[in-house]
């Protein structure tokens, strides 16, 4: 004699739905995305608001601001730049947008601010067609110059790549730092001639 097999409960089934609305799909996508951890952008890299700034460097007794300032409204080009992010800040610049000039290794301070006044193009110093720059020209000096110490000092530039990323020889400056930087340079952003 076999064992009866346990009768089988009959299963519920679930209620119908009613397809949901295109509204209420948006509606549940927004709340998802408002909900989701926001990413911060690595400080290196290019905001893709406008106007951006820069900051340019240049050890002094290689090629000074005032050697720029003799290059007149032609500029000259940021060559010899050997690093990627460096050259892809290049590649991210438009035309008319202001960098600070920075003394390195002699100095250690912005002296003045200068403008992209050619997009990148292939650096003419090698042959090597990874590398490109781009032209610039000077504006104006910095009243006074802005010491990296002083830089370094300030709560409000302690997230700045010339802090953070110091041996990036070309840089982005966020609006608010370019604004501080300027107000320890004595000038007014909103003055700078072109």
């Amino acid at each position: 004699m076999s064992k009866a097999k346990p009768a089988k409960k009959a299963a519920k089934k679930p209620a119908a739905k009613k397809p949901a609305s295109k509204q209420s799909v948006a509606k549940k996508a927004t709340a998802k995305q408002a909900a989701a951890p926001k990413k911060s952008a690595p400080p290196n890299l290019v905001s893709p608001i406008r106007p951006a700034f820069w900051l340019f460097k240049s050890e002094p007794d290689v090629f000074s601001w005032d050697d720029l300032k003799k290059k007149g409204k032609r500029g000259e080009q940021w060559d010899g730049v050997r690093n990627y992010q460096a050259r892809n800040n290049m590649r991210a610049m438009e035309i008319g947008e202001l960098g600070f000039f920075y003394h390195s290794n002699i100095g250690l301070e912005v002296v003045g601010i200068c403008e992209v006044c050619k997009l990148a193009h292939p650096d003419s110093t090698t042959d090597d067609e990874r590398w490109e720059c781009v032209d610039v020209r000077a504006i104006c000096d910095m009243p006074i110059p802005v010491k990296l110490v002083d830089v370094k000092a300030s709560p409000a530039l302690e997230k700045m790549s010339l802090v953070t990323s110091m041996r990036l020889s070309v840089q982005p400056v966020l609006a608010d730092e370019w604004a501080e930087v300027c107000r320890m340079g004595g000038l007014d952003p909103k003055k700078i001639r072109k």
